[in-house]
C-alpha cells in the first residue's frame, strides 16, 4: 500500500472526528476539515467490547488513510472510557485490562502504532502508589499480548481519584513498564493547565515543558492534545474552551505550533465546537 509523500518534520494537525458509520469514514472527516492527522476511537466507547473487525473493515480503513496521506504516526486512537486500568476491585481490574489489550490488537490489525489512554482511579479505596502500581502492570500484561502498538498515558485534569495529574505519576508508571519501546504519554494542554501547570505565556510554556522533560522525559511524547481550559489555572477541573476563548489563551498554542520538539506527532483538537476546528487547524499551521 502506497502513502502519498509527506515531509520530514511534518506537524501532524487535527482533530477527534467520528468514525460513525465505518472505521473508514474517519480519515475522509478529517481530510474535509484540512486536518494533517487525526485521531478516532475504533469501537463504541461506551461500550467494553464490539464485535471483532473484519478483514473487510481493516482494508477499507487502511485503504482510507493511505489515500489522504495519513501515516500511522499521524494517528492517535483513543480507547473506551470505561477503562480504568488502576481499578482497586479484582473484577473491575480485570474487565479493564482485558478491555484494553481487545484495544491495542485493534490498533494492531489495523496497522495503527499507538493507542492513548487515561491512566486510572483509585476510587479512594486504595492508595495512589497502589494504583499506580496496577496501571503499569495492567500496561505490561497487554504489551506482552501484542505487538507493535505503543502505550500512549495521557495525562489527566485530576478530577476526583483520576492519576496522572502530575508528571511525576506517568514517569512513575513509565519506570514500571517492562518495554519502554512501546510506551510513551499524551499531554492534554487544558488537563495540565487544570493540574496547575501554567501555559498562559511563553516563558510559563518554557518552564512547564522544560520541568515535563526533567521528570518524564520529552522522548516519551508521543502526541498532544490542544484545548483550551473553561476553568483557571489548579481548579482539577476538566473543561475544555475552543482556542483562545479559555484561561489559557492563544499564546500556548502558537509556541507548540512553531516548536520543533512537537514535530513528528498528532496535535489533536478536543475542542468542543466542531465547526470551528478548520480555523483552529489553520491557525495552528500559520
Amino acid at each position: 500500500m502506497t502513502y502519498r509523500p509527506i515531509p520530514v518534520n511534518k506537524k501532524y494537525i487535527g482533530a477527534h472526528v467520528s468514525a460513525a458509520g465505518g472505521l473508514e469514514q474517519a480519515p475522509l472527516r478529517a481530510q474535509e476539515i484540512g486536518a494533517t492527522g487525526f485521531a478516532l476511537f475504533t469501537k463504541n466507547q461506551r461500550q467494553w467490547f464490539s464485535k471483532a473487525l473484519t478483514d473487510d473493515e481493516i482494508n477499507r480503513f487502511k485503504a482510507a488513510c493511505a489515500a489522504a496521506g495519513y501515516r500511522p504516526e499521524s494517528i492517535l486512537p483513543h480507547d473506551s472510557y470505561l477503562i480504568n486500568l488502576g481499578h482497586p476491585e479484582a473484577d473491575g481490574l480485570a474487565k479493564s485490562r482485558a478491555a484494553f489489550t481487545d484495544e491495542m490488537r485493534r490498533c494492531e490489525l489495523l496497522g495503527l502504532d499507538r493507542l492513548n489512554f487515561h491512566p486510572g482511579s483509585h476510587l479512594q479505596k486504595i492508595s495512589e502508589e497502589e494504583s499506580l502500581d496496577r496501571i503499569a502492570a495492567s500496561i505490561n500484561l497487554a504489551l506482552e499480548k501484542t505487538h507493535g502498538v505503543t502505550a500512549v498515558i495521557e495525562n489527566t485534569a485530576g478530577q476526583g481519584s483520576n492519576l496522572g495529574y502530575r508528571f511525576e505519576h506517568l514517569r512513575y508508571i513509565i519506570d514500571r513498564v517492562e518495554d519502554r519501546s512501546r510506551v510513551g504519554f499524551c499531554i492534554d494542554t487544558c488537563h495540565a493547565f487544570a493540574a496547575g501547570y501554567d501555559l498562559r505565556t511563553s516563558a510559563a510554556c518554557d518552564a512547564t515543558f522544560a520541568e515535563l522533560d526533567e521528570v518524564v522525559g520529552l522522548e516519551y511524547l508521543r502526541g498532544m492534545h490542544l484545548n483550551d481550559a473553561m476553568k483557571p489555572l489548579g481548579s482539577r477541573i476538566d473543561r475544555h474552551a475552543p482556542l483562545g476563548d479559555g484561561q489559557i489563551g492563544l499564546e500556548c498554542f502558537r509556541y507548540i505550533a512553531r516548536d520543533p520538539r512537537f514535530d513528528g506527532i498528532p496535535l489533536i483538537l478536543e475542542t468542543p465546537d466542531e465547526s470551528r476546528w478548520p480555523e483552529e487547524i489553520l491557525l495552528l499551521m500559520q
